[in-house]
C-alpha cells in the first residue's frame, strides 16, 4: 500500500499545490473585524472541500465573526474515532516586508509554495485533505478505516477565545486527537511530536510624567517610564538565563532521561540551527541543550515594547506611557493560573515606586501546556507510517510554541498525538512564509498509512 500512496500523491501534485494556492488567496487574517469576511469565505471554502472528499456530515460553527467548520465521516463500526485539529485564520502580514510575492498572492518557487497560512496551518489542513484522499485511493475503500471528524477553527492565532464555548456546546466525541499545528524537524529526518507548551500573554504599561514632556526641561529628576521598563524587562531573567519570578521552578520538572536521549539523538549542529531559524546567536537557560530548551524548559519573551515616537522625527520628549507585550511559554505540570499569578506579585514587588503600572495577564485565555502519554499505542503507529512517509529515520521532538491540545484533550476526554508539515525554517509569522511541497506530500502519505495502521491496531 505505501507505494499506491506515493504513486497517487506523485501524480496529484499539481492538484494539490492548486487547491492550497485557492486557499492562501483568501486573507483570513484573525483579529481585524474588517477580514471577518474573508474568515467566512475561508471557512466557507474549505466545508465546500471537505464534502467534495466525501464527508457526508459538514457544518460551520459560528463564534463572533471566527468561524470554525466542522465534519464527521463515521463509517467504520469498531473502529477507532479520531478528531483532527487545526485552524485556517493567519496571521497579520505586513505586506511591504515580503520579498518572494505578496502575503496573499502565491507564488511557487524552487519547490516551496510561498503565502501567508502555506505552513501555518492551511498547508496541515491540506495534508490531511490529501492523506485521506490517497487513503481511499490505495485502499479501495468508500470511507476511511477509521471514523474521522475535523475541526478547523477560525481564531487560534488570537488565544482560541471560543474554542472552549463551542466544544462546551457541540461535545464532539473520540477515542484519539490529531492535532496539526506543529512542526517537523527536518525533512530528511522527521520526528513524532510528543509535547507542546503552554502559552500566557500579558502586557505591561508604565506611567510616568503625566504627559510626554520636553527632556530638556525635566531631564534627570523626572521619571522615565521607557527606562523603568528596559528595567523589569532586563530583571526577568539572572545571569543564568533562569526567570526570576519567585516559584516559577516549582512545578518545572526535569527533562527525563528518556527525553534527552531523544532529543539528542536528532541530527544537531549550532551552525545549522541558526541558518534555519535565523536567530543570529543561541542563548537561554545554562545546563540545558538548545532543544531541551526548545521543548522542555519554560520561557518568556518580549514580543514587543512601544515608546515615545517609535516613528517619524523625535520630539525629544520624556514619554508618558512604555508599553511591552510578554510571552510566556510554560511547560507541563505549570498551570496559566499559577504563572499569572506568579507575574502579577513580581512586578508589584519589584516595579520602582516613582511610576505607576497597569498589567493585563488572564490566565483564562491562556493555555496550558501538553505531554502525550508515554505508552499510548498511537505514537508507535504514527511513527510507523512516518518512516514510511517521508523514507527517512523518526525521530522524538517537541513543539516550541503552544496550542488548545490540554483543552481539547480535557473536553473530548482523550489523549492527543501531534503531527504537523511545518519546518523551522518555514517563517511563520514572518515575511514571505512558505511550505516544502514535498514535505506537504511526505505528510499526507504519511497519515494515509496512519488511518490504515489505527484500523489494523
Amino acid at each position: 500500500m505505501p507505494t499506491e500512496i506515493h504513486t497517487f500523491l506523485a501524480d496529484h501534485r499539481t492538484a494539490l499545490v492548486q487547491e492550497l494556492t485557492g486557499w492562501l488567496r483568501l486573507r483570513s487574517v484573525g483579529g481585524i473585524p474588517e477580514l471577518v469576511p474573508e474568515l467566512n469565505r475561508s471557512a466557507h471554502w474549505l466545508a465546500a472541500v471537505l464534502r467534495e472528499v466525501g464527508f457526508p456530515g459538514v457544518e460551520i460553527w459560528q463564534a463572533e465573526g471566527a468561524p470554525a467548520v466542522y465534519a464527521e465521516w463515521c463509517a467504520a463500526p469498531g473502529a477507532p474515532t479520531v478528531l483532527i485539529y487545526s485552524h485556517h485564520d493567519v496571521r497579520v502580514s505586513k505586506d511591504e516586508q515580503w520579498e518572494e510575492t505578496s502575503p496573499f498572492e502565491p507564488a511557487l518557487r524552487d519547490g516551496y509554495l510561498y503565502g501567508r497560512g502555506a505552513s501555518d496551518a492551511k498547508g496541515q489542513v491540506i495534508a490531511h485533505l490529501w492523506g485521506i484522499r490517497a487513503h481511499l485511493a490505495a485502499t479501495g475503500r468508500d470511507a476511511p478505516a477509521v471514523n474521522l471528524k475535523v475541526l478547523v477553527e477560525g481564531e487560534e492565532e488570537t488565544g482560541s477565545a471560543h474554542l472552549a464555548g463551542l466544544l462546551d456546546e457541540h461535545r464532539p466525541e473520540a477515542d484519539l486527537i490529531v492535532f496539526s499545528d506543529t512542526l517537523l524537524w527536518r525533512r530528511d529526518h522527521p520526528a513524532v511530536c510528543t509535547s507542546m507548551r503552554g502559552t500566557i500573554l500579558a502586557e505591561l504599561e508604565i506611567y510616568g510624567p503625566e504627559r510626554d514632556v520636553h527632556s530638556g526641561a525635566v531631564s534627570g529628576p523626572a521619571p522615565n517610564p521607557a527606562m523603568e521598563l528596559a528595567r523589569l524587562i532586563a530583571a526577568l531573567h539572572d545571569d543564568k538565563g533562569r526567570i526570576t519570578l519567585p516559584g516559577f521552578y516549582d512545578a518545572v520538572a526535569e527533562p527525563s532521561e528518556r527525553t534527552r536521549a531523544e532529543y539528542a539523538a536528532l541530527p544537531y549542529s549550532d551552525e545549522d540551527w541558526l541558518a534555519r531559524s535565523d536567530t543570529r546567536s543561541i542563548g537561554g537557560e545554562e545546563g540545558y541543550t538548545v532543544l531541551e530548551r526548545l521543548w522542555a524548559r519554560p520561557a518568556i519573551e518580549v514580543l514587543t515594547i512601544v515608546a515615545g515616537d517609535p516613528e517619524g522625527p523625535s520630539r525629544a520628549a520624556i514619554p508618558a506611557v512604555a508599553s511591552a507585550s510578554l510571552s510566556i511559554r510554560t511547560v507541563p505540570d505549570q498551570t496559566c493560573a499559577e504563572v499569572a499569578e506568579q507575574l502579577r506579585r513580581w512586578v508589584k514587588e519589584t516595579v520602582s515606586d516613582r511610576v505607576e503600572y497597569q498589567l493585563s495577564v488572564s490566565p483564562e485565555s491562556g493555555q496550558d501546556a501538553y505531554r502525550t502519554p508515554d505508552d499510548l499505542p498511537a505514537v508507535a503507529h504514527l511513527a510507523a507510517a512516518m518512516q514510511e512517509g517521508f523514507g527517512a529515520p523518526v525521530g522524538r521532538m517537541g513543539n516550541a510554541g503552544g496550542g488548545p491540545a490540554d483543552l481539547l484533550t480535557r473536553v473530548v476526554g482523550a489523549p492527543a498525538v501531534f503531527f504537523g508539515t511545518g519546518l523551522p525554517e518555514d517563517r511563520w509569522h514572518d515575511s514571505d512564509e512558505r511550505a516544502s511541497i514535498d514535505v506537504l506530500t511526505a505528510g499526507a502519505a504519511t497519515l494515509a498509512l496512519f488511518w490504515a495502521r489505527l484500523a489494523d491496531g
